[in-house]
């Protein structure tokens, strides 16, 4: 099921009516899902690798304690903010505007910031995790079986 972006996510707590969390794809709704958005997103940063590093590692222990708390929507929130964290880092790896096409359409050239590649790097290794955590994947078959 497609995330739904007809919601009015300003006004909702999807901690308390989880039925309406559709978990979409990719990142869909990273942004706007509350409580969670205003839970991680003062952690998410990928400057610098070291601020990476500390932004990956204190996302994931959000992710775990989502986990304890049963709460699967902030465990695939915090999925998405890890995956946003090595798209956006690797998207300035490759343009330093973080832009990837120009006025008229045609890609720019890339020019690779080994710093922002290794922030990306740092990311991914927790997506990655993420990814194939047998736990993670039977909650999120479990809520979409569920609630669509």
């Amino acid at each position: 099921m497609a995330f739904d972006y007809e919601l009015d996510y300003p006004n909702l707590d999807l901690r308390k009516q989880p039925e309406l969390y559709k978990v979409g794809k990719g990142e869909q709704g990273v942004l706007l899902v509350e409580p969670y958005k205003s839970e991680i997103l003062p952690h998410w940063r990928f400057r610098t690798p070291d601020i990476a590093k500390d932004s990956a590692e204190k996302i994931y222990e959000l992710f775990e304690n989502y986990r304890k708390e049963d709460d699967f929507i902030g465990m695939d929130m915090a999925r998405k903010f890890i995956q946003m964290g090595y798209t956006r880092a690797r998207r300035y790896a490759n343009h330093k505007s973080g832009r990837k096409y120009n006025e008229d359409g045609t890609v720019k050239e890339r020019v690779i910031d080994a710093e922002k590649a290794k922030s990306a790097e740092i990311f991914k290794v927790y997506w990655d995790t993420i990814r194939k955590d047998d736990d993670y994947l039977k909650r999120k078959k479990a809520h979409q079986k569920t609630y669509g």
